[in-house]
């Protein structure tokens, strides 16, 4: 069982980590060295309520965690934020990706956002199928602007306008 919440900076380590597996093994970021905890603890200190961090909670363990960032740091962007999900590997296949989008969705509308983008690795089907059933619909294709893993990838954007 577990409950979303708002993120604290004592889930600090428990988000680096998450995000550093995904960094070691996945296309779903493009980062290619593992963040430290200096640098995660920056971007946390850079957050508003506009710009919340949720973490699933599952007993004082977290298990995933989700943002809402600035899309573009032009005013004029101001009501267009970027998504992101993380949730730990043995974690998968339970919901808790679409269960968070569902709540940034909820405190984008809440904090005054236009529209939701998210960048997804062409490669990653279950994150483009997340997007679709949550409405998002594809608006850009950008092909090989990425290289990890020794090949290169294509980005698609898609967003939710609220």
């Amino acid at each position: 069982m577990h409950h979303l919440r708002h993120a604290t900076a004592a889930d600090l380590p428990a988000i680096s980590a998450i995000y550093n597996h995904y960094v070691l093994t996945s296309t779903c970021t493009y980062a290619t060295e593992p963040e430290t905890l200096a640098e995660r603890e920056a971007w946390f200190a850079g957050r508003t309520a506009a710009h919340p961090v949720i973490v699933a909670d599952a007993g004082g363990e977290v298990v995933a965690w989700a943002s809402l960032s600035t899309w573009n740091k032009r005013c004029g962007y101001a009501k267009t934020v970027e998504w992101s999900v993380y949730v730990r590997h043995d974690w998968h296949r339970r919901g808790l990706a679409s269960e968070m989008l569902t709540e940034l969705i909820r405190l984008a509308k809440e904090a005054g956002h236009h529209v939701i983008i998210g960048g997804v690795s062409a490669d990653q089907s279950a994150s483009l199928e997340l997007h679709r059933r949550h409405g998002f619909e594809p608006v850009g294709h950008f092909r090989e602007v990425g290289f990890k893993f020794g090949k290169w990838l294509d980005v698609i954007y898609l967003q939710l306008t609220l």
